[in-house]
């Protein structure tokens, strides 16, 4: 990683009178020092330019399901190419992740090539690419070449991000981004605040975007025992995106497991995501969804208008099975989602 002629020239930054620049792609919006990088410690700035350090590299390769991101409603039963890298924009106490998004170790990635990427997601069989793992937001040159390409090749793009793109880079992103898989940590700002190191507000902004651009979103609340599972919390939620987003959104509810810096929590009882389950239901949320659990009768898909089972789901495997394209089979009604 020595030497600029080897780095890559980050975007969406302004310079400043004394060698100092602001970072505008997520929205900590740094003010970066001259030899400091970001609080995402993949962006640098050496001479009042600012350097996308993780560019071409990764960290992490994998052909996934797509119901592991989790993704429901979008190309449900194919795999997609999924792509890591290392750096975070959040500081989250509960990560399982960590050892990549709270790690500045370049030396163990490995390059690729965007060509070559997408190549890669072709000859896997896979219908789509997706940036996770880690942020994918802090990725930002190099998700959107790789997502141009994708795009002309008819490959689906994904990012699983939490939410925290400033409106600028995510307007930059959106032609070419089809789903924005959003974890939306919790309802409350202290939450972010306390657990995160952000803020609530910028989340809700971008989701709200990204929805109005066109992309198919689903949203992702892993419930924390005494937390962010607070009945009233919750509600609130789902309140929140039939209002702002629309009530077809699905929305996940997914299990904790004590990792990282949250090893002495418990884990999340069933009956927490259960209730979470009901009251979406009750607030007209359409497709609400349990996680991180082994087989339960809300991971499956039903029709919202008939109640017809149409996507039965074993963990990661899914099946269609009262799908006519994107219809029920049952009523004929049209089933949202990208199928």
């Amino acid at each position: 990683m020595e030497g600029t002629e080897k780095l890559h020239e980050a975007e969406m930054y302004a310079r400043e009178d004394d060698e100092s620049v602001t970072c505008g792609l997520c929205s900590h919006r740094c003010h970066i020092r001259e030899g400091k990088r970001g609080i995402c410690r993949v962006r640098e700035n050496r001479g009042g330019t600012l350097y996308a350090l993780t560019y071409g590299k990764v960290s992490a390769e994998a052909i996934d399901p797509i119901e592991k991101k989790p993704l429901f409603h979008y190309l449900p039963g194919t795999t997609t190419y999924s792509l890591g890298g290392i750096g975070c924009n959040f500081r989250c106490k509960h990560c399982q992740n960590w050892h990549i998004s709270q790690s500045d170790d370049f030396e163990h990635l490995v390059s690729l090539t965007v060509e070559d990427a997408v190549a890669r997601a072709l000859a896997s069989g896979c219908r789509s690419i997706a940036w996770t793992y880690n942020e994918p937001t802090i990725w930002h040159e190099y998700t959107r070449e790789m997502a141009v390409r994708a795009r002309e090749k008819n490959l689906g793009t994904i990012y699983v991000t939490n939410g925290y793109i400033t409106p600028e880079a995510l307007a930059d992103l959106a032609p070419y981004l089809e789903a924005y898989r959003v974890d939306i940590k919790a309802f409350n700002d202290d939450f972010y605040h306390k657990i995160c190191g952000a803020h609530l507000d910028p989340v809700l902004t971008s989701t709200k975007q990204a929805y109005e651009a066109g992309m198919h979103v689903e949203t992702v609340t892993l419930l924390i025992p005494g937390m962010n599972d607070d009945a009233d919390e919750i509600r609130a939620l789902c309140r929140w995106v039939v209002r702002e987003l629309g009530p077809e959104v699905p929305m996940h509810f997914t299990a904790f497991h004590p990792d990282y810096h949250m090893r002495d929590v418990s884990s999340t009882p069933i009956g927490v995501l259960e209730r979470s389950h009901a009251i979406a239901r009750e607030e007209g949320v359409w497709y609400p969804y349990i996680g991180n659990v082994f087989e339960h009768p809300a991971q499956d898909t039903h029709c919202h208008a008939c109640g017809a089972l149409l996507i039965k789901r074993d963990a990661f495997r899914s099946r269609h099975v009262g799908l006519d394209k994107d219809r029920c089979a049952a009523c004929g009604e049209q089933i949202p989602g990208v199928w």
